[in-house]
């Protein structure tokens, strides 16, 4: 078994924390993990991306070829299009619906989120407005965790066990906030 996952997304919403909890999961269960990432103009709302691959046997590279991807897990619709050519056939992609206008000319959005929503098995969340419901706005990375999950090589209560561990340290409103987010995205992607 290999999983391969293209995240993407802005300086400041939170791609590596996503990556982390996907990451602490699939190792707590046994998995080969390699991360990388590639921070771009992350301070300036420049692109973020970063590629997580999982095996059940070791892994050589962080690098994941075009087409083979098996999922694209994006904070936000514009940077989820960048990487389709990593997209392999038979993979999904899961995004937010919510922009970060960081370009003068950023698309309209309903048509940016209609060509998404062509994809087949494209997953659209309003992670936003999930993240505010579960307490913090800031939260809409863990919100896309929970409507990834079901697709994921790790069982949920792993990842949400990972996510107690990766925001316990930050005191037990923030966990609390987390893991409503993760849950709200886990039902969300349920509708799909």
């Amino acid at each position: 078994m290999k999983y391969d996952i293209v995240l993407a997304g802005v300086g400041g919403q939170g791609v590596l924390s996503l990556a982390a909890a996907i990451a602490t999961g699939a190792m707590v269960e046994k998995l080969f993990v390699k991360q990388a990432e590639v921070h771009g103009m992350a301070q300036r709302g420049g692109a973020v991306m970063a590629t997580l691959r999982m095996a059940d046997h070791e892994i050589a590279s962080d690098l994941i070829p075009k087409g083979t991807a098996l999922l694209i897990l994006s904070l936000e619709p514009l940077e989820s299009l960048r990487y389709i050519p990593y997209l392999s056939p038979r993979g999904t992609l899961v995004t937010s619906a919510n922009p970060v206008r960081n370009i003068p000319d950023y698309p309209v959005l309903e048509e940016l989120l209609s060509s998404i929503r062509t994809l087949p098995g494209a997953i659209v969340v309003d992670a936003e407005k999930l993240a505010r419901q579960a307490g913090s706005a800031r939260a809409a990375n863990m919100v896309m965790v929970g409507a990834a999950m079901h697709l994921l090589p790790v069982k949920p209560e792993t990842i949400e066990a990972a996510v107690r561990t990766i925001f316990a340290r930050k005191g037990e409103d923030v966990l609390h906030i987390n893991l409503a987010a993760l849950r709200a995205g886990r039902e969300a992607a349920g509708a799909h």
